[in-house]
């Protein structure tokens, strides 16, 4: 009965957890917070102690005296760090709520489709700890096809590719299911990584990982027969110590970013080779659709479109895929039985 009353008072909140950002969507507003995840904690004899979350402790990465460290409590879409990741779900929480006390809101939660049953265990005890009076989990790709606008209730193929910080999310839907899939490990930052080790390796430079994805947006995958862009950068030199500016070419950052990039491109057509005939004839037509940060990465829909020979688009604002998607789940209770995880 008390958690029937919190709840009366409560609004429904959908949440895409990720490792790069966390969106909240809360039911009849929108979309109200989207920060990056990111803790700083500070250390001291009485352990750690959570100083700032979201954009605040971002700009605090790889800036802090040694009792101070920015966490990413996120690592590969899983939850790396418990504690600190329900220390950052419950200040997301308060805020979006504006601190109201007895605010007990049902949480749906977008996860990764390859995540363990540990995994799962750990989000939801987090939701359930950050103030949730109820928690559903709901699949990435699932929650990204929704936002996309994709018929994912009827009987023919819908094939998402949702490229996020931590992973990649590769899904073929029908009849509000997902009939194949693949999570890869690959997603926005390692990229940002990638490019941090060609430098270092090249140059004897050491950038941050926020270089690193101005570098990987301004520049992209260009095209062969593309004029050549250049970025000046700054960073560490590693054999002096000295803080150095060099340019960089594009056609660089392509051949830096191959691995990885052909790392997806397999990825995508292992899905697409195991999908059946039925479905993968409707996809002929369809094509796949892009969503998440690295949906945005330039040219990376023609390159794929190059490998599949299938149409691809990018869905509208691809960033918010999942948690708009979570969240049309919420507004309707028959797709939130048919689409959710059982617990």
């Amino acid at each position: 009965m008390l958690n029937y009353i919190l709840g009366f008072f409560s609004n429904d909140l959908a949440i895409d957890l990720g490792t790069a950002s966390t969106l909240i969507y809360v039911k009849g507003k929108g979309i109200v917070c989207n920060e990056p995840s990111v803790v700083a904690v500070k250390k001291d004899g009485k352990g750690k102690r959570v100083l700032a979350v979201g954009k605040e402790a971002k700009a605090m990465l790889g800036r802090t005296p040694g009792n101070i460290a920015a966490i990413r409590p996120l690592k590969e879409g899983v939850i790396a760090d418990f504690e600190v990741t329900e220390e950052m779900l419950k200040y997301f929480i308060a805020k979006v709520h504006n601190r109201r006390l007895l605010v007990r809101p049902r949480i749906i939660v977008g996860v990764p489709s390859g995540i363990t049953q540990v995994e799962k265990r750990a989000v939801r005890e987090s939701a359930y700890s950050a103030g949730a009076a109820e928690v559903f989990l709901i699949e990435e790709p699932m929650a990204a096809a929704i936002g996309a606008g994709l018929p994912i209730t009827e009987p023919s193929g819908n094939m998402i590719v949702d490229i996020g910080g931590g992973t990649s999310e590769i899904a073929v839907i029908s009849l509000a299911g997902i009939v194949q899939s693949k999570s890869i490990r690959i997603g926005g930052d390692k990229l940002d990584e990638v490019i941090v080790q060609y430098i270092k390796r090249k140059y004897n430079l050491s950038i941050g990982t926020g270089v690193a994805e101005i570098i990987k947006m301004t520049l992209g995958l260009p095209m062969p027969e593309e004029k050549t862009h250049k970025l000046e950068i700054k960073g560490s030199n590693l054999i002096t110590g000295i803080p150095t500016t060099l340019e960089i070419e594009s056609g660089e950052i392509r051949e830096a970013l191959n691995e990885p990039i052909n790392a997806l491109i397999e990825a995508v057509k292992h899905v697409l080779e195991t999908t059946p005939p039925e479905l993968a004839a409707d996809l002929v037509d369809k094509g796949i659709v892009l969503a998440g940060g690295g949906a945005l990465l330039k040219n990376l829909d023609i390159i794929l479109r190059e490998e599949t020979q299938l149409p691809v688009t990018i869905a509208d604002d691809p960033l918010t895929c999942v948690v708009k998607g979570a969240g049309k789940v919420l507004d309707e209770i028959k797709l939130l039985r048919e689409v959710t995880i059982p617990s």
